[in-house]
């Protein structure tokens, strides 16, 4: 067997480019690729019963897509996982930082949906703003970091629904995003 090729699998931030916030709900086994499309979400719901582990090492493979775990789970426990292949509760995975929520198996969806709703709720480019913010301080150092965060949120502070924040606020009423 040969090397599989860097687009063989689709990974976000690699292979595949996302603008829009992706939220993972994992009701089961998340097993090597399944671990895979639970980490590549920004975000994370776990029915109580789920399980995730990397199990590449147990058959011989690899997990190059993993790399960017450690920017979301301490080194140590991310070369725990790695090593072993072995299992772990979404429990645990809650307790690392890999799943923001935990749902009973039957609530998974609305605990989903509910996260996702919370999101709709912020000013789109003010979403926007703050998940390339996440990203791109995930690739660079502090400093580079705070210059690149003040370019992407640029577009947000210069929009209407900059101004429509506060006037909705001191008005005491929801605001009305329009994206612009």
């Amino acid at each position: 067997m040969t090397v599989p090729p860097r687009t063989l699998i689709p990974v976000p931030y690699d292979t595949v480019e996302l603008s829009k916030p992706t939220i993972a709900a994992v009701n089961g086994a998340a097993f090597a690729g399944g671990w895979l499309i639970a980490q590549s979400c920004d975000l994370c719901v776990a029915s109580t019963g789920a399980t995730f582990a990397v199990t590449e090492v147990k058959v011989g493979r690899s997990s190059p897509w993993a790399s960017p775990l450690i920017h979301m789970i301490p080194q140590r426990i991310m070369m725990e996982i790695l090593l072993t292949g072995n299992r772990i509760t979404a429990q645990r995975a809650y307790e690392i930082g890999l799943v923001n929520r935990l749902a009973e198996p039957g609530d998974l969806l609305a605990t989903a949906l509910g996260l996702a709703g919370e999101i709709l709720a912020g000013a789109p480019l003010s979403v926007r703003a703050a998940r390339e913010t996440v990203m791109l301080s995930t690739e660079m150092g502090r400093s580079a970091a705070l210059v690149a965060a003040r370019h992407a949120s640029e577009l947000c502070y210069n929009s209407e629904d900059a101004q429509e924040g506060p006037r909705a606020f001191a008005a005491k009423r929801a605001p009305q995003w329009r994206g612009h």
